[in-house]
């Protein structure tokens, strides 16, 4: 028996629903909570969970899916755990006491009128949410430049502000490098290895990986230059994107030699020949010598968490002489004859209804199993991206996966020793498995590389 129940104009964290339908996935039933999107709702009938009342759902609805013989006493607790509360629409409080910020993670449909309300009670605003339109983004980020007010996002994961890391960030050090960055796990890479070099980070924030685009131009990215040459607790600024459009480039260059403090611009994949920083690890540090692993047969798949991540990957690769697929698009990436892949999964098109991978790594599990079986892949490269916000122990996921599999797996640890789940932990769980695991995600790459016969570079 399938049964759907639409709630019309209810929204709710995608990481509560999961926890509802694991809850009622008991005795017999399988269950779903989505929000009403397209996307969603082909997951539902792919699956086997959409009926008839589903189907009229529409984007700002809440679909709750049960198969089973007692799917009638399912929704009825589906309803119960919803109306608890912990679910529940939310919006901003009459009274914010003494807040100065608001983090907004609702569907897209309702975030831009939260942001609007908050900024316009003096909140600096950071919006995790995406699919927002652009004219919104723009509109908004007006109004906080008028306000002289921060509007992160949206699409901002990470930020760091006066040493508080809000959704997916890193517990790093307080210091004299500020950070501006269009890209979440970019932020996290370079302030985690400024970590574990001893030097700290005055305020990460985050833009939101449209900001430097034709139609945003930048705004926030400039908006953020400006008040950290301003703070006086900051001391170096970088900034960290994929490489924006081209006139915007020109806004950042600009910017940065005019800046009365030394800015570093590392927009990934650019010309060095500009000035440019080309990947994430430069920022911090030269590429470190590893010991090379074992020269293997077949391709790499690289199966990411992070996008920029993954980018820098396929960046690394392509010096190496490799051609890459990817759905994270790089200057000069190709992908006729390409031999390698490299899959962000948490993009868009694999977090609409389902919680980041970083949260909840089963997609990337599956496809983790997939890649492990595939005779064609030699090498399997992966992110570990641990910090605030992600799941309580990914390495021992991984691990559970690859037991019995003689595959090369080469892999990076993105985090710091006071995360909760422990760099060192993080790192000495994947060698116990035998995973090669790298100073760097860059480095990590270039060890895919080597294994595979990339060419070397001096």
């Amino acid at each position: 028996m399938i049964k759907n129940r639409v709630r019309r104009g209810f929204y709710a964290d995608s990481v509560a629903l999961m926890r509802i339908a694991r809850e009622l996935n008991k005795g017999g039933i399988t269950a779903s909570l989505m929000i009403g999107t397209p996307s969603n709702k082909a997951l539902l009938k792919e699956s086997g969970l959409l009926a008839k009342e589903g189907e009229g759902a529409r984007p700002d609805d809440l679909i709750i899916a049960v198969k089973g013989k007692n799917a009638e006493k399912a929704l009825a607790l589906a309803e119960k755990l919803l109306s608890s509360g912990s679910a529940g629409p939310s919006s901003l409080p009459a009274e914010l006491e003494d807040a100065n910020l608001a983090l907004i993670s609702v569907p897209g449909e309702f975030a831009a009128g939260e942001a609007r309300r908050a900024l316009e009670r003096g909140l600096h605003v950071m919006m995790f949410s995406d699919n927002v339109p652009v004219r919104d983004e723009v509109a908004l980020k007006d109004l906080a430049i008028r306000k002289g007010l921060l509007m992160m996002g949206p699409d901002c994961g990470t930020a760091l502000i006066a040493g508080v890391p809000l959704a997916f960030a890193n517990a790093v050090p307080r210091g004299d490098i500020g950070i501006v960055s269009a890209s979440g796990t970019g932020l996290q890479e370079v302030s985690s290895l400024l970590a574990r070099m001893g030097k700290g980070v005055s305020h990460g924030i985050g833009v939101g990986g449209r900001d430097l685009s034709e139609e945003v131009g930048g705004r926030m990215t400039l908006a953020a230059m400006d008040a950290l040459e301003k703070d006086p607790a900051t001391r170096r600024i970088i900034v960290i994107s994929k490489p924006p459009a081209p006139s915007v480039t020109k806004k950042i260059m600009a910017r940065a030699k005019r800046s009365k403090k030394p800015v570093t611009l590392c927009l990934l994949g650019s010309d060095r020949k500009f000035g440019f920083v080309r990947t994430l690890e430069e920022v911090v540090q030269k590429g470190r010598k590893e010991k090379p692993p074992k020269k293997v047969k077949g391709n790499i798949t690289g199966l990411f968490c992070g996008g920029t991540l993954c980018a820098e990957a396929q960046i690394i690769l392509m010096d190496h002489g490799l051609k890459v697929s990817s759905n994270v698009p790089v200057p000069g990436a190709t992908e006729s004859g390409a031999a390698h892949a490299l899959i962000d999964l948490g993009d868009d098109e694999f977090t609409r209804g389902r919680p980041h991978p970083m949260i909840e790594p089963a997609l990337r599990t599956a496809y983790l199993v997939r890649a492990l079986k595939d005779k064609a892949v030699g090498v399997v490269l992966l992110d570990v991206v641990i910090g605030h916000g992600a799941h309580a122990d990914p390495a021992a996921l991984i691990v559970e996966v690859l037991k019995g599999s003689r595959k090369l797996v080469v892999a990076s640890v993105t985090g710091t020793e006071d995360d909760p789940q422990v760099y060192s932990k993080q790192v000495r769980t994947l060698e116990r498995a035998g995973v090669v695991v790298a100073s760097s995600n860059a480095a990590a790459a270039r060890l895919a590389a080597h294994a595979v016969g990339g060419r070397s570079i001096t």
